[in-house]
């Protein structure tokens, strides 16, 4: 009896192992899995197909420019230079992916997750608010301001954003545990779906007079 309970257990910690790791990238199954979009000369499946490692080469493991100032001039005052697995092959199976973040003043990246990642951040040039709400019920709002080569966390998946609150542009480096991280933006998310969410439900859920769902829905 002992010795089928103490089976029993293994397996259901097994499975439950097994369960915990899917919600994460797979880790790599060789030394390198290059992405390559036409599957014709793919040897593996881990992620994207994967290039024969016989044929990989340096430049499939490297990306030039994130030394150049992005465009900030939207309406967010902010732009993301993201570069995962689709930008640079090489990152195909390794569960790593980075991004600059160009912030003029008052710039913002406005609310968003990342459903498949945490994200270490670090301030380069300026002076931003930081922050991030833990998950229901307790929605605890945790920020700080950050000057040059500071560092700050965003655990997995919850909600966070950044702010430019100096005076003048502001550069940050975010990396994931994801080569492919996700994102999604609560406010586009939410009146920039497609097909349109029911505004009167919106107006609901948020609190808000229909007739401003509506012009945000237009807006987005």
């Amino acid at each position: 009896m002992k010795k089928g309970v103490s089976f029993l257990v293994t397996v259901a910690l097994m499975a439950l192992a097994s369960f915990l790791a899917s919600a994460y990238d797979p880790s790599p199954l060789e030394d390198t899995c290059v992405a390559v979009d036409e599957p014709k000369n793919a040897v593996f499946v881990n992620g994207k197909f994967c290039k024969n490692p016989n044929l990989t080469v340096a430049e499939d493991f490297l990306y030039q420019g994130l030394n150049i100032p992005g465009n900030t001039s939207n309406y967010v005052g902010s732009v993301v230079n993201l570069i995962n697995v689709d930008q640079l092959p090489g990152e195909n199976t390794l569960g790593v992916s980075m991004s600059r973040i160009d912030y003029e003043p008052n710039g913002q990246n406005p609310p968003h997750f990342h459903p498949r990642a945490s994200e270490i951040f670090i301030v380069l040039e300026g002076k931003l608010l930081v922050g991030f709400i833990t998950s229901n019920p307790e929605h605890r709002f945790i920020s700080k301001v950050l000057n040059k080569g500071d560092v700050f966390v965003f655990p997995f998946s919850l909600i966070h954003f950044q702010v430019n609150i100096g005076h003048t542009n502001a550069v940050a480096i975010a990396a994931f545990n994801s080569q492919n991280p996700g994102l999604v933006t609560i406010a586009s998310s939410m009146f920039g779906s497609n097909p349109p969410i029911n505004p009167d439900f919106l107006a609901r859920a948020f609190q808000l007079d229909k007739r401003v769902v509506e012009y945000l829905q237009a807006r987005f």
